[in-house]
């Protein structure tokens, strides 16, 4: 036998002597376990309580991390006595929290019950046709009657609502011209002229009324250009679409310097509301349509909204230029860009249920459950709202109703959401949903604070509405040019929604006095915004319901 194979007979001896130390090593251990069942529940028990142990922590961290941090933005609020504070140091209500949080639901549930129980169903009254409108008669009278044998009665009058087709007509501006008369043949006479009064447009034929018709049936009415340009040739009227373009940029030119004025009036507001919407902008240099965004910032109290776009973007820095100088409240659903005024001095942000309970609503078909209790807690919340609209409560009333009602079924549903993120899957729509409402709930629930604010932000979503419906009518904007004149017009027009005032009387205003504030400086251009002409003017509007 060779000396590499005994080397390797001895290798293999030593591999099994290892093989059987093992084995009965094995053995050993094995026969002590008598009962496997019992030893698998044991480590079971062991697991379970482990992942006890590490939510139970996750909560105690995320309790102090809320601690901490929801303190802290709570800094600018006003100092008041009627001011509340969230109890973040426990996730069990306390019994007092819960006898309020169910106070506050039996008491919102009898006044529900009351209201449905006295509201009277209404029926639909027609009503009267306007006064002002011209009345042309048209007489009927019975036939074979003889007015010598029969006695005419008060006649059956019905009224009938016609309309005739827009009327175009020419205004022709006649300056007369004067001459002094003198005897004397060798003097120059002096002439004078009537002064030509300004036109909205220099050097176009185009009238303040017609101006206004082709801005507020594109931006109103969601009629695109070219569509009125068909419709005024079966009119017999021909304007090329080139001419109505560059009417529609000297118009935004015009309004440009009032837009500033109104972006400062709403800034200057103490409580605005912002968000933003989507607008098609065509890049020349990719030949495609690109998304750009329109920025909506509305002053709640006295009804100014201005749109502001800035090559399209959404970004921060967009937002860090809007707000630079702002100090009040602003409103706003959860997107991000916004938390950096958390910790702004001077700015309280506040947050949107509209925005929270939409979330729920699209987890009903996940977690029915746990969707539908959270969508009543919010739901118990509109009802105060709903309450003291009905009683017409004054500012003070209704943040006293908020704090007696709203502010215990909050704590309730804040300690809530901490006991149930840990229980479902942080990726579905359930777990997103709570996780939203939880982290921007301190924003949520300011609005108790002062009966000015609001809820949500659904006042600003009405006014980006028209926006939504227009772009599926004219479907773009040439180019960003275009996008930001468009922001120019939306504004002014959404001023006048926004006020009740009626779009054509005050663009027509507008148009015919925008140009006595060329020269005189002394002037605030604030006087020609719908709210002030509302106030100028009583003539109001007609309408029919």
């Amino acid at each position: 036998m060779t000396k590499e194979e005994e080397l390797f007979i001895q290798q293999i001896l030593e591999e099994r002597d290892q093989l059987y130390r093992e084995t009965s090593k094995l053995r050993t251990q094995l026969s002590g376990y008598q009962d496997f069942a019992s030893e698998r529940a044991s480590f079971q028990q062991k697991l379970n309580d482990k992942d006890n142990t590490i939510n139970k922590l996750k909560q105690q961290i995320e309790a102090l991390q809320r601690k901490i941090w929801g303190k802290s933005s709570e800094r600018y609020i006003k100092e008041d006595p009627m001011q509340r504070s969230f109890d973040f140091d426990g996730l069990d209500l306390l019994e007092e929290e819960k006898k309020l949080a169910t106070s506050a639901k039996e008491e919102i549930e009898q006044y529900k019950t009351k209201r449905v129980v006295v509201k009277e169903r209404k029926h639909p009254v027609r009503k009267p046709l306007p006064e002002n409108l011209p009345r042309e008669e048209h007489h009927i009278y019975p036939q074979n009657i003889d007015t010598e044998n029969w006695t005419e009665l008060a006649p059956e009058i019905t009224e009938v609502l016609e309309r005739d087709p827009a009327r175009w007509y020419v205004r022709r501006i006649i300056r007369h011209k004067y001459v002094q008369k003198d005897q004397k043949q060798d003097i120059e006479k002096p002439i004078i002229t009537a002064p030509m009064p300004a036109l909205p447009i220099a050097r176009s034929y185009a009238g303040a009324s017609l101006l206004a018709d082709i801005t507020i049936n594109k931006y109103v009415d969601h009629l695109p250009f070219y569509r009125q340009v068909q419709m005024f040739k079966q009119q017999g009227i021909s304007i090329p679409p080139t001419t109505i373009n560059d009417w529609f940029k000297d118009i935004a030119d015009l309004m440009r310097p009032t837009w500033y004025r109104l972006k400062e009036l709403v800034l200057e507001s103490d409580y605005v509301q912002c968000d933003e919407t989507t607008i098609p902008i065509i890049n020349s240099e990719k030949h495609k349509t690109i998304k750009g965004y329109l920025w909506m910032v509305r002053a709640v109290m006295p009804g100014l909204v201005f749109f502001h776009y800035d090559q399209g973007s959404r970004a921060q820095k967009v937002a860090l230029q809007l707000f630079k100088h702002y100090q009040g409240v602003l409103q706003t659903d959860g997107y991000a860009v916004y938390d950096i005024y958390e910790n702004k001095k001077g700015v309280l942000p506040l947050g949107c249920w509209a925005h929270a309970r939409r979330k729920f609503d699209e987890a009903l078909k996940e977690d029915k459950t746990r969707a539908e209790y959270a969508l009543e807690q919010i739901g118990l919340l509109y009802d105060v709202e709903r309450q003291a609209d009905q009683e017409n409560l004054s500012y003070e009333q209704r943040a006293e109703l908020r704090s007696r009602l709203s502010y215990p079924i909050m704590v309730a549903f804040e300690k809530w959401l901490l006991a149930e993120y840990p229980k479902v899957l942080a990726k579905g729509r359930i777990g997103k949903a709570i996780r939203y409402t939880y982290n921007i709930f301190h924003k949520l629930t300011r609005y108790h604070l002062d009966g000015r604010w609001k809820m949500d932000n659904n006042l600003a979503e009405n006014e980006i509405r028209p926006i939504a419906l227009g772009r599926k009518n004219w479907l773009f904007c040439g180019n960003h040019e275009a996008a930001e004149n468009a922001a120019i017009i939306y504004s002014m027009l959404g001023c006048c929604k926004a006020c009740g005032v009626n779009f054509r009387e005050w663009m027509t205003f507008f148009l015919e006095n925008i140009h006595n504030y060329d020269n005189d400086y002394s002037k605030d251009l604030a006087e020609l915004l719908p709210h002030n002409f509302k106030q100028q003017n009583t003539s109001g509007h007609t309408e029919i319901s």
